[in-house]
């Protein structure tokens, strides 16, 4: 075993461990008077938001006569995680919880575990004739309906549907079109094209300052840059370092595969590697964080940054005379010898197996009845508006005459406002109350035509996603399919973190020239890495899983 496994493997179990915090939960916790309702949920202070006295929070206490009060936590992933699970196992938990997918959620396991427990409430015989809005949702989104369904068969918590169309397809590439314009080139469509076009920008000076200052290819994490650059040579889906998805996972001849095992992974990760000993990937690509890509893409010294791969340009502001908010244009994927495949999240890509709201067993018939009319008041689109958004005439406004929808062939419904900073900012709970958010929803607000402008962003997204739609590989494996319980999926829990983690590392290694790609010794050593982590029992396990569901 190499040092490198056994870093991997170790920083692998301690994320495991982690989620057996639950084990000393309280089954008989002290309650609050019916008229009292505590709910956990993480607050935006960042944005001065302040869930107590918060305009959403005080339109439902209004509504439905009730007094909430909040424990609430931060939208750091890690330390909201970490609090909720200190909150489950003092014992002295809340009512209820509220969360945020993309921040922290109930996985499907925790779901049934805690369920099991007692700790958590069953909400299938409260979804009915007090619940009509989110009976509706179920009828009209069953996939909704499914999502909701742990792997028990019982409803412990609801999740977040978010019907996003840019978001089902976040491995994108942004290109500086005026770079390419200045040297007289075309956007890439082939993986060789693209070496062509990095080289320019790196050798060209096409910034025209006569410094050598251009970043050809630039990423945070690696996740989006390896996943498009891969694509061409194998389907290969965003890997995360957390583990939290099977991105190394497959399908092969209707076979659950292991991608990294395969020679076209290894001729992926060997022209990401080619491009990043030649320069033309940024070197801080898979350690750099949000912040520091945003100050190579907001540079006082001019544009610096060639290309970048994310879900969309978040790393250029829109308050720099030179234009350059404007200058990035999605590159559809790159067609090599797999085709010109795109990663695909299967849809809601918002939307992930568990639950952002439960409620918990401190939590007395009379407050669960109060917490599913107001989840449910959320989910109809007066209270999704309100809640998302915030006040009327405030944040928002109905439709005006010639306004546009996103999706022009739909009605528009609403427009958001742009306010002067500062102001209304504590007026909603933002994606806390985001339940809901279907394709009809989403692409029914209004947005203005002009794509450069910051108030047309989610068009440019919604027109630069276009790209990438029709792309989705034959390859993809449809894991959210395939349900794993009991001490099944605690075993699996371990073997993904470990797994993932190790390969998002060994990745990053083999492109940067820690270990050589080249070397059949080296890649001898990373099929033997993947064994002794058990990527064979990884793949029977999802196998099984998946072929129960059919």
């Amino acid at each position: 075993m190499t040092s490198r496994f056994v870093r991997a493997a170790a920083a692998g179990a301690a994320l495991a461990v982690s989620a057996t915090a639950f084990a000393a939960c309280s089954s008989e916790p002290e309650t609050t008077p019916d008229d009292v309702i505590t709910i956990f949920a993480p607050q935006d202070a960042a944005q001065e938001q302040n869930l107590d006295e918060n305009a959403f929070t005080k339109l439902l206490e209004a509504k439905f006569d009730v007094d909430l009060q909040f424990e609430t936590t931060t939208w750091d992933g890690t330390a909201a995680g970490e609090k909720r699970q200190i909150s489950l196992a003092s014992g002295d938990y809340p009512d209820a919880y509220m969360l945020i997918p993309w921040i922290d959620q109930f996985s499907s396991d925790e779901l049934v575990k805690l369920g099991g427990q007692g700790v958590l409430m069953p909400l299938d015989d409260l979804i009915g004739e007090d619940t009509p809005n989110l009976v509706a949702a179920f009828e009209k989104e069953p996939g909704f309906k499914e999502l909701a369904t742990s792997p028990d068969g019982k409803i412990w918590g609801i999740p977040a549907w978010n019907d996003c169309f840019h978001c089902s397809y976040p491995s994108k590439l942004w290109m500086n079109s005026d770079w390419l314009d200045t040297l007289g080139l075309e956007q890439p469509t082939t993986p060789e094209e693209l070496r062509a076009v990095l080289e320019a920008f790196k050798t060209q000076d096409p910034n025209g300052n006569g410094a050598a200052d251009e970043i050809p290819l630039s990423a945070t994490g690696g996740g989006s840059l390896l996943s498009y650059l891969m694509n061409p040579f194998i389907y290969t889906p965003e890997m995360g370092a957390e583990g939290t998805i099977p991105a190394t996972l497959g399908v092969v001849g209707g076979e659950v595969a292991m991608q990294p095992t395969r020679d076209e992974w290894r001729d992926g990760i060997s022209y990401a590697a080619s491009l990043y000993a030649d320069g033309l990937i940024d070197e801080a690509a898979f350690t750099q964080n949000g912040e520091a890509i945003m100050a190579k893409g907001n540079s006082a010294e001019g544009v610096i940054v060639g290309s970048a791969a994310m879900m969309h340009p978040w790393f250029v502001s829109d308050d720099h005379e030179d234009g350059r908010y404007t200058q990035y244009d999605a590159v559809a994927p790159l067609t090599g010898p797999n085709g010109s495949d795109a990663t695909y999240t299967g849809g809601a890509a918002g939307a992930a197996p568990g639950a952002t709201f439960v409620i918990t067993n401190r939590s007395s018939e009379a407050k669960q009845k109060k917490l599913m009319q107001i989840v449910d008041f959320m989910v109809s689109y007066d209270g999704h508006v309100q809640g998302e958004f915030g006040v009327e005439g405030v944040n928002w406004v109905g439709p005006e005459a010639g306004d546009v929808a996103l999706d022009e062939t739909l009605e528009p419904n609403f427009k958001v406002l742009a306010l002067p900073e500062g102001e209304g900012l504590n007026n909603s709970w933002g994606p806390i109350a985001q339940f809901f958010t279907d394709a009809e929803f989403r692409n029914s607000q209004v947005t203005a035509t002009d794509v450069d402008t910051p108030e047309g962003y989610e068009r440019r997204l919604f027109e630069a996603t276009e790209l990438y739609a029709g792309h989705e590989s034959d390859e993809l494996f449809p894991y959210w399919e395939a349900a794993v319980t009991g001490e099944t999926a605690k075993e699996l829990a371990t073997i993904q973190t470990n797994v993932e983690s190790f390969v998002v590392q060994a990745a990053a290694e083999f492109v940067s020239g820690v270990r050589d790609i080249e070397s059949d010794e080296d890649w001898a050593e990373f099929q033997q890495n993947l064994t002794d982590l058990g990527a064979e029992r990884y793949v029977q396990i999802y196998q099984e899983a998946w072929d129960a569901s059919k």
